[in-house]
């Protein structure tokens, strides 16, 4: 199914809501390109505010080709040249002009880079055609010559009004039901990030076509989720194992979950079966090492896990899929969260028994087949232990299924 944060992608400049000053700015950008000394425009602001989207919609209603690159796919000299160089002077196909697009500049690591920084700023000086940058933090000290360089233009966090009129058209462009009280309150629950709240909206409407109350109370995981997601995707799409290493390092979850998480969206990701054994082999390791920490107590073994699911699974890879995933939780977490209610009970019942009957609880544990027999054959009996025992209600439902 198609992502509504694509299907609902702005189509023109006064589609954007809430970055009229961008807007105005980046126009005048793109009309005095030619006279202009400054080759770029650098756009910054928090995360899902419309930077990339503004971006996509200024090329159309230009009438320009757009070439997008994301940051993480160069780390040098060599490769921002293979990445974009050619593409900086050479016309486009029928002669269209071109607008470029390098997204995520967050990615560049200053002096680790190996010159790809520097190299992206000689070709911002020499381009013939309009660059975009965009990043969420331009004030660091290793982006101060792309600032010095670049127009500068910010974008504000987006506001539940003005997210509430965007979710307000998927709505309407799906045909869903929800009230205005549930959109609204979806719209406060996303933190200023219109593209989170696009994909919590598709999300709930998954299989259906009304949403209430009811289902937002699910979302309080979302920013958890959400991390973990842009984990998924600095590991799927990155081939620098520098780049990908670092992809739990702000992620909630632990590795063994995180783990977990790979394992449920790995075979939507790689294509080619040499690919995914490789990656799979990768994760085997990392669960031999857990094995290893929960036997031996060796918790520096977790630097291996880290590695191997991160750096690990994203040189499996031939290369980077441009196809767009939409990566899902693990249903694994559930079933176990499940189990280990159903053994709580379990344990509940054989320690309540042991005490009075001078064993072990795991010896009740052992025999616990046996009391369900009873509980499920002899009525009287199992009335009596129930009171001898003082077994509450839920545990007696257990012992009877």
């Amino acid at each position: 199914m198609e992502p509504f944060t694509r299907r609902y992608a702005p189509q023109k400049l006064s589609d954007i809501i809430g970055q009229d000053k961008a807007v105005r700015a980046l126009r005048q950008f793109i009309v005095n390109y030619g006279s202009q000394k400054k080759k770029a425009a650098l756009l910054y602001g928090p995360s899902g505010c419309g930077k990339t989207s503004i971006a996509y919609a200024l090329a159309r209603e230009s009438g320009l080709e757009i070439l997008e690159v994301n940051a993480s796919d160069f780390r040098n000299k060599e490769q921002v040249q293979k990445n974009i160089g050619a593409a900086v002077g050479q016309q486009s196909l029928f002669s269209k002009g071109k607008l470029i697009l390098v997204d995520e500049v967050d990615g560049l690591s200053g002096t680790k880079d190996r010159g790809g920084l520097q190299a992206l700023l000689k070709l911002m000086q020499n381009s013939t055609f309009p660059i975009l940058l965009t990043l969420t933090n331009p004030w660091d000290p290793k982006f101060a010559s792309l600032r010095t360089k670049s127009l500068m233009v910010a974008f504000d966090e987006l506001g539940p009004e003005q997210i509430f009129l965007i979710l307000s058209r998927a709505v309407k462009g799906e045909k869903l039901e929800v009230g205005e009280s549930v959109l609204k309150q979806l719209a406060r629950q996303c933190g200023g990030d219109a593209r989170a709240a696009i994909t919590d909206l598709q999300t709930l409407v998954s299989g259906k076509k009304t949403i209430d109350a009811h289902d937002l109370e699910g979302l309080g995981m979302r920013e958890k989720q959400q991390n973990m997601i842009q984990a998924l995707l600095k590991i799927f799409k990155a081939t620098d194992p520098k780049i990908a290493i670092t992809a739990l390092d702000d992620v909630e979850e632990d590795l063994d979950k995180s783990l977990l998480w790979i394992d449920e969206n790995l075979p939507s990701e790689y294509e080619k079966p040499e690919e995914l054994v490789r990656a799979y082999d990768k994760l085997s390791r990392a669960d031999m090492f857990s094995r290893r920490i929960r036997r031996w107590q060796h918790w520096r073994f977790m630097i291996y896990i880290n590695a191997l699911l991160t750096a690990g699974v994203a040189v499996s890879k031939d290369a980077k899929y441009k196809k767009v995933v939409m990566y899902k939780p693990t249903g694994r977490i559930l079933k176990m969260w499940w189990a280990k209610q159903k053994n709580m009970k379990k344990k509940a019942i054989a320690f309540k028994l042991a005490g009075k009957l001078h064993t072990s609880q795991r010896e009740m544990v052992k025999n616990m087949p046996y009391l369900q027999v009873i509980y499920k054959k002899d009525k009287d009996m199992a009335n009596s232990i129930t009171r001898e025992f003082q077994l509450e209600k839920e545990e007696v439902q257990w012992l009877r299924k």
